[in-house]
């Protein structure tokens, strides 16, 4: 076993660097043109290509080497690295988890719940962020407010108000219906102000813009790699500040929630990784690690900047009576009126065009990424306004 294995799998030392090597880089965008990132983006081929080339390390040479455990945490401590690198934070804040919806789930079942305590969501959330609080409303008797927005648009004073008792405000940086930039710094310092913690859904930011969790001052942050970061399914994070980490103790625990373990004593990890729980495959987070990479190596500013750009020339075809999500709004998630939008999703679908219908009532919703083109843009118009005709 080399000294470093990590360091020898290929993946590592060729990803994509500029926008148009990512898109050749990514198989189904040869044939097809695809505008559902925001449900999952599909992966570049060095990303797979990093999955399995850890999974075969860890299962083929690692049992007769240093060992299946030794190197799969190895991996996931890489993971962590490049995560907290993505989000701005340290690797003590970091817990890796397998989805957004685990992570979200943990804080859930880790806070000390009195029946009546009140939880503070809004009506954008994906089944994510509300279902475990329905739970908690029949498990524990918690009061579950949730907050009704105009169009997607959040009023902080209504947010104030239903805060003022509440103990928890769980919300969305860029929602999933909508696609609306929502003030997280405000929102998070209103519910702080009254003394109630804060937990994100951020799955929607990451790999379409910059973040900076520190920046947004919440207590709690779940996402994962699968949508705009171009990662595998199966690998996704939970920030948990460091100023509350110890607060919180996980009703489920495992080897990897413990510092140390003694027939039935145990001691928690005073970070974040207390809030994972056993085995995982390493493969999807070698694989994250190098969507990462690759979105760093391309520049995410320039992304960003791509994915506005072609926002807007989406944007200034559709007809103002059609667009559903605010114009202005610097995200790829746009959504739109269409009649009959499953029907339309599999019209396009046969096309070779790739949207998704929403449960808001005649509604489909585009996803545009950097590697869309421009040709692409201006033929899904053309599809767009056939169906309006």
């Amino acid at each position: 076993m080399p000294e470093n294995p990590w360091a020898s799998f290929p993946s590592q030392t060729s990803v994509p660097d500029s926008l148009s090597e990512l898109r050749a880089d990514i198989p189904p965008l040869s044939d097809r043109m695809y505008f559902n990132w925001g449900a999952s983006g599909p992966s570049p081929r060095t990303v797979v290509s990093a999955s399995n080339a850890v999974l075969e390390y860890h299962e083929f040479q690692a049992p007769a080497g240093a060992g299946m455990y030794p190197v799969a945490d190895e991996i996931f401590e890489s993971a962590r690295e490049s995560i907290a690198d993505l989000l701005g934070v340290s690797t003590a804040e970091i817990a890796l988890t397998q989805s957004t919806t685990e992570g979200i789930n943990r804080i859930a079942t880790s806070i000390d719940w009195d029946p009546g305590d009140v939880i503070v969501t809004t009506d954008l959330e994906h089944a994510a962020g509300r279902l475990p609080w329905t739970r908690l409303e029949a498990a524990a008797g918690i009061d579950v407010r949730v907050l009704e927005t105009d169009q997607g648009q959040i009023d902080l004073e209504a947010l104030e108000q239903a805060v003022r008792d509440a103990e928890l405000l769980c919300v969305s940086a860029i929602d999933w219906i909508y696609g609306r930039t929502h003030p997280v710094r405000e929102m998070v310092q209103i519910a702080h102000e009254h003394d109630a913690l804060a937990l994100v859904d951020a799955v929607q930011a990451p790999g379409q813009r910059p973040v900076d969790l520190h920046d947004w001052n919440a207590d709690f942050v779940a996402g994962a790699g699968h949508k705009w970061v171009l990662g595998p399914w199966g690998a996704g994070y939970l920030y948990v500040s460091e100023t509350v980490t110890e607060t919180l103790e996980p009703i489920h625990v495992g080897y990897r929630s413990v510092s140390e373990a003694s027939g039935g004593r145990y001691e928690f990890y005073d970070e974040a990784k207390r809030f994972e729980l056993g085995t995982m495959s390493p493969g999807p987070f070698a694989g994250l690690q190098t969507a990462i990479e690759t979105i760093q190596q391309v520049g995410i500013d320039a992304i960003h900047e791509q994915i506005q750009s072609l926002r807007s020339r989406f944007v200034d075809e559709i007809p103002h009576d059609r667009l559903r999500s605010p114009p202005e709004s610097p995200t790829g998630l746009i959504t739109i009126q269409a009649s009959n939008p499953e029907s339309v999703v599999e019209q396009f679908d046969s096309n070779d065009i790739s949207v998704r219908a929403l449960p808001l009532p005649d509604s489909i919703r585009v996803s545009i990424h950097a590697m869309n083109t421009e040709a692409e843009i201006d033929a899904l118009h053309s599809a767009l306004h056939a169906t309006w005709e």
